[in-house]
Order: structure tokens, then sequence, then C-alpha cells
């Protein structure tokens, strides 16, 4: 029997607001990770590792910081002459023209290229998570089921459930990340990011759907919104995230169903979650191995030769990534590519994106500090109370001080 056409759609170009400035000017999927990796490589992976050939990455805000990763899909086996990886960027010349304003707008927008695929299942990926997920598990359990909607999703603290899509599911056993729980639950209530949560079950931002069944229900609420409908869309007139409309719909009709998240999930969409993300990766025993044979997570090989740690130099407790040089103190952290940290110079339980510079003398603790930026030397950035964020290629004057929690840039006004 032949497998079923599954064509995953990625949305790796969002705006990410959350993750402050490190989103300012690269995408949401662009974002490094681990050092050596970035954000979009986990969705990625998973399709490589699931057999699913066919891969679209829609992309909106600074897509040229994607483009040079993707490289036309090549690490992920998708560089093909049919199908394979295709780019999807806002366009104009058809009715769907415009700039998308949430998940399932772009998939309105896209709708017309995807019923002339015409898959028999559409996976629809974010890429605000590091995850290892089997999508081929997904793609049978939503067959199987007949749903309209499979959901993937997994239990946090129920003080963290506001920040996700909340899941209510019939009476009986629910589905969790073990192994032994049921694969398939009725979905029967569906929240977008409520204040005060009913459950501790969200969705991770994977979903299956039933393409034809749910391009209708697109094309209803689109011409809901052309209506005057506010329950419709979003603010700014367009049909806004799959969670505004169309998932507590599809809950509401019971039309969908979970399927729960196996293996290793991580929001990343916020910066104490990506703080602590990687905080987790240097644990004696971290919950993720990037290089495990049996999944490992694919990325674009860099250029950049061996790490360099010189005399002197302490290292403990951390990774350090090609490129990067240490010739001081390193304890607790993570060094992108080209990172330095100069003779006499602390970093504390930090990530260092690349081409960071903490030069000699400067003390850098708890902080998150972007491509290009420069500690000057002497310099005090953040403590053990808070996250500190530096971005915007910023140079940090010798000999001054940032308080924990601060930003640099401030943010703007509005933004």
């Amino acid at each position: 029997m032949a497998p079923p056409r599954v064509l995953a759609l990625v949305l790796a170009g969002g705006a990410g607001s959350r993750l402050e400035l490190l989103t300012e000017h690269r995408a949401k999927g662009a974002v490094p990770v681990a050092g050596t990796h970035r954000l979009v490589d986990f969705a990625l992976s998973s399709c490589a590792h699931s057999g699913i050939s066919d891969v679209w990455v829609s992309v909106q805000f600074h897509p040229a910081s994607l483009a040079h990763h993707l490289a036309n899909g090549r690490p992920w086996d998708l560089d093909r002459t049919g199908g394979g990886l295709v780019v999807l960027p806002p366009h104009r010349g058809t009715p769907r023209e415009g700039w998308h304003t949430g998940t399932a707008d772009s998939q309105w927008r896209n709708a017309d290229l995807v019923r002339q695929h015409d898959p028999e299942v559409l996976l629809v990926m974010s890429s605000d998570s590091a995850c290892t997920l089997d999508l081929s598990d997904v793609v049978e359990d939503h067959l199987g089921s007949g749903a309209e909607a499979t959901m993937v999703v997994t239990r946090v603290a129920h003080e963290e459930a506001s920040r996700y899509g909340v899941v209510e599911v019939e009476e009986g056993p629910s589905p969790s990340s073990g192994p032994d729980e049921p694969s398939s639950v009725r979905v029967r209530r569906y929240e977008y990011k409520p204040e005060e949560p009913r459950s501790d079950l969200v969705t991770t931002e994977v979903f299956a759907f039933a393409p034809r069944q749910v391009l209708d229900r697109l094309e209803e609420l689109a011409r809901a919104v052309r209506r005057g409908d506010d329950d419709a869309g979003d603010d700014d007139g367009g049909l806004g995230d799959l969670g505004h409309a169309l998932l507590p719909g599809l809950a509401a009709d019971g039309a969908a169903r979970t399927h729960p998240q196996r293996g290793y999930w991580r929001d990343l969409g916020t910066v104490p979650a990506y703080w602590t993300a990687h905080q987790e990766l240097l644990g004696p025993e971290p919950p993720l191995d990037l290089d495990d044979p049996a999944w490992p997570v694919l990325t674009r090989g860099g250029r950049r030769g061996p790490a360099r740690v010189m005399a002197g130099a302490r290292v403990e407790h951390s990774l350090v990534s090609p490129g990067a040089v240490v010739a001081g103190e390193l304890r607790g952290s993570v060094l992108c590519p080209g990172a330095v940290v100069e003779e006499g110079a602390q970093v504390l339980d930090s990530v260092l994106l690349p081409g960071a510079r903490v030069l000699a003398g400067a003390r850098v603790e708890r902080a998150i500090v972007d491509d290009g930026v420069v500690v000057g030397r002497g310099a005090r950035v953040g403590g053990p109370e808070d996250i500190t964020l530096l971005g915007g290629a910023v140079r940090v004057h010798d000999g001054a001080h940032l308080p924990a929690g601060s930003r640099l840039p401030e943010p703007q006004p509005g933004r």
C-alpha cells in the first residue's frame, strides 16, 4: 500500500515578539539554539526522520535570515527535483495577496496551492519550540480516527498553561507524553491562551488536518470576516491564528482529537523559556541529545574551525561551538560560533550568540547576548535575579554597569 500523501507546512517567519530583541533582526525560526542549531531545524528534522518529503516553509519577517540557513533543503534531504522544500513568502498578484496576520490567515492565503497539491494530510507546525516527534505516528493516528484535526498535546505546569492553546478532552483517560497513554482522545473544548486555563493539557503547535474540510472551514471564516463578524478573525481584518476561531470551532463540533507528544518538547518562544532550555542542556543528563544516532537534529553545517580554549582559560559545565574563543572564565554557559570571551572576563549562566564579544575584565551573568554585541572592558552585565538581554549589535561601554533584567537597546513604545 502506498504511503499517504502528506504535506508539511512549517510556520517559520512569524514576528516572534515574545522573544523581544532576539527577533528584531531575524525570523523566529532563525534564532540560534544550543550554539550550533536554529529553531527551524527541529521541525525540519522531524519531517526528515518521519519520511515526509514535501515541506513548505512559510516566511514573512526577515526572510533573508532564514534563506541562507535553509540551503534549498539539503541538510534535511529536501533538495529534490520533485517536491522537497518550498519557501512561501507573502505575495501579491492574487485575490489572497497580502501580509499574513496569523497562522490561520497564512493557511488561508496559501489554500489554493494546498488544494492543487491535494495532500491527504496537511501537517501544520510552528517553529518556536524544540522537539523530537515522529510525525508518521501523528499521521497514522489522524487518518485512523477520521477526525478533521489532530492536535499534538502535552502537559505543562498549570500556571504556565495560559501561554498556550489549552485543551479539554472527553471523560476518561486523557493523553500525556507517557508511552502507555491512549493515542487519540476526542477534544471537547479548546481555548487560545486563556487568562484562567481550565486544564494543564496544551497543544505543542503541531496539527494534522484533513485538508479539504479544514480549508472549507477557513473559507467560511473568511466570508464571516468580510461580513464583519468579530469572532471569526483578528483586529487586523484577517483570520488571525489557528486558535482564534478555527480550532475552537473544530472542538465544539467534535471534529478534533489529540495525539500525545512523546519525546522531547520545550517551548522556546519567550526569553525566560529560551534561557531555561539552554540551562537544561548543560545538565549532567540533558533531556535532549542533538547527536542521537537514532534521531539527530539536522542542521546546516558551518564553516568555522575548531573552538579555541587558551592557556589560563577556565571552562566548566558549558557548550563551546566551533569558531568560539575562550581565554577567560566560562561557567554554565553556551557559546555560539565566533563568540569570544577575552582574558580575565567572566561569563556565567549565559548564552552568547554568534559573534558576541566579552572583553577583558568584563563580567556577564544570567544574560543572553545577541550577535555582534560587544561588552566593554571591565563592564558588569546582569546578575542572579533576572535575565538580561542585549541585542541590536550594541556596545556596552567600558566599566558600565547594567543591572539584572536590563534590556539594551531599550524597547520602544508600542513595540
